[in-house]
């Protein structure tokens, strides 16, 4: 069963083609770790994608990955050092690839001058983590027990005599 608990991961690396495989193992872990067992392939095969891109493509090999987990969707983030886009964008390209497997996508330029693609996974219906039922409030009687007879004390006791010889009046007596 997830956990509804936010997750979050980041790895900061320098890409090679031996490397990429580390990565894809290191990511199904965490994905297994949280419970998303069945996300892992098409994860796997998005990031694998964008790393061999970005392996064959840029000059500066650097790279981050992210993923973020919220209960319902997990995000994926790779960022490299390059800002350009359109040559991995034709039709058997890398983000055809993550389009066509993932949910949703999209990137951003970073302030570096590089770029951040995502892509996010939705988990299936059935698979989403499930609300915690919450137990119904308990009616009054069952929060608040009616008053059990308490131990009389000795003193108790003579203080109860008292009223009620008090209570009854004492028997007329007639004389005939």
């Amino acid at each position: 069963m997830k956990t509804a608990a936010p997750c979050y991961y980041h790895l900061d690396m320098e890409i090679s083609p031996e490397r990429i495989g580390q990565v894809r193992r290191i990511l199904a872990a965490h994905l297994r770790y949280w419970d998303l067992e069945m996300l892992v392939d098409t994860v796997c095969h998005c990031a694998d994608a964008l790393l061999r891109t970005i392996d064959a493509h840029t000059r500066d090999k650097r790279t981050t990955i992210e993923m973020w987990w919220n209960g319902q969707h997990l995000i994926t983030a790779v960022q490299d050092a390059e800002r350009d886009i359109r040559p991995h964008y034709a039709p058997t390209g890398c983000l055809a690839q993550i389009a066509a497997l993932s949910n949703g996508w999209g990137y951003c330029a970073t302030d570096t001058g590089g770029k951040i693609i995502w892509f996010s996974q939705r988990a299936r219906s059935g698979d989403h983590a499930p609300l915690v039922p919450v137990a119904p409030a308990p009616l009054l009687r069952q929060t608040r027990p009616l008053p059990r007879a308490l131990p009389l004390t000795a003193n108790a006791i003579a203080r109860e005599r008292h009223s009620i010889s008090a209570e009854r009046p004492e028997p007329a007596v007639s004389s005939v």
